[in-house]
């Protein structure tokens, strides 16, 4: 795999006899890696005896998987994958099974691949388990947007109410019958042009509380500054739903930064076919989705990892 350089960021685009990394169609932010279907079929052959109950109880089989995705590209994906995570200019890619499977359990062993390529997976406390499976459909009573089809899920980062790092997100589409709208909205830090108005706003460093509904099974509460140094660059850690500010002009805040996001020309409703997903750099891009059209047979299922960068 060729390592193309620009005058501002390296560029890991180029093509190997196992896959094919291009600038995604949608953004230059994005990459979008494109397997050969053979790799698909033989990644798919060599976990074929694997169980989703071993990948949930025995921990390193989930690296095992891993590997065998990484030497069926004689082990180069493993360094394209991080090298496009930690690069600030893009920070995230899709990829995807090439319409090589249907079984949904074959979906979870192909994420838990690519999720151990980039590093660990923290425990989700509202599934039990280092993923999360969960259904959008008409009717929803729960506690957040998450679930909620016909609302806008504003832009947000991972991981505000837990105190553990959050580096990276993955999110892949299982299933979608009935389903009209619904993108995944995404804004990348240094595209949103008002980033400076709030990160040098004296509120930018406070230590916001935040707590999570009871669907989420964490009770702690903890604080997170809206904005931190790294690298020499801003990083973001806020959701709307879940902070809790202890005046008005902290709210005012808040709000203010939010209304800001969400009306930023920059931000871009990405199309994910079933069977692909997006793992993005929870340091310094959004996500969101938007609003579903009305349908009584909307059935949406999502899958979601996220966790820390290999040290």
């Amino acid at each position: 795999m060729g390592l193309i350089k620009s005058k501002e960021t390296p560029v890991f685009a180029g093509k190997a006899d196992a896959y094919e990394v291009r600038i995604h169609e949608q953004s230059d932010r994005l990459y979008h890696i494109e397997f050969t279907p053979e790799v698909i079929k033989q990644f798919l052959a060599l976990t074929s005896e694997v169980s989703l109950q071993q990948l949930e109880y025995i921990p390193y089989m989930r690296h095992i998987v891993a590997d065998h995705l990484n030497q069926l590209t004689t082990g180069s994906l493993l360094e394209v994958l991080n090298g496009i995570l930690h690069d600030r200019g893009t920070g995230g890619f899709t990829i995807g099974m090439q319409d090589q499977a249907e079984d949904l359990d074959d979906f979870v062993k192909f994420s838990t691949a690519i999720s151990h390529l980039v590093g660990t997976p923290n425990f989700d406390s509202m599934s039990g388990n280092y993923y999360a499976r969960f259904t959008v459909k008409n009717n929803d009573t729960s506690d957040s947007y998450l679930r909620q089809p016909y609302r806008l899920f504003t832009l947000h980062t991972d991981g505000t109410f837990v105190d553990e790092a959050t580096d990276w997100l993955l999110m892949m589409k299982m299933k979608e019958e009935h389903a009209v709208g619904g993108e995944s909205r995404l804004l990348h830090l240094d595209d949103w042009k008002e980033l400076d108005k709030f990160y040098n706003h004296p509120l930018a460093s406070h230590p916001f509380t935040y707590k999570a509904p009871a669907s989420k099974n964490v009770s702690q509460q903890v604080q997170r500054k809206t904005f931190v140094n790294h690298n020499n660059k801003p990083c973001i850690c806020f959701i709307d739903q879940f902070a809790y500010p202890e005046t008005i002009d902290k709210a005012a805040y808040l709000k203010d930064l939010s209304e800001s996001m969400e009306n930023d020309p920059g931000l871009i409703e990405l199309k994910l076919p079933v069977g692909d997903l997006v793992v993005l750099n929870n340091q310094f891009w959004l996500h969101g989705r938007a609003a579903f059209e009305k349908n009584p047979n909307l059935n949406r299922e999502l899958l979601r990892q996220r966790g820390r960068f290999q040290q």
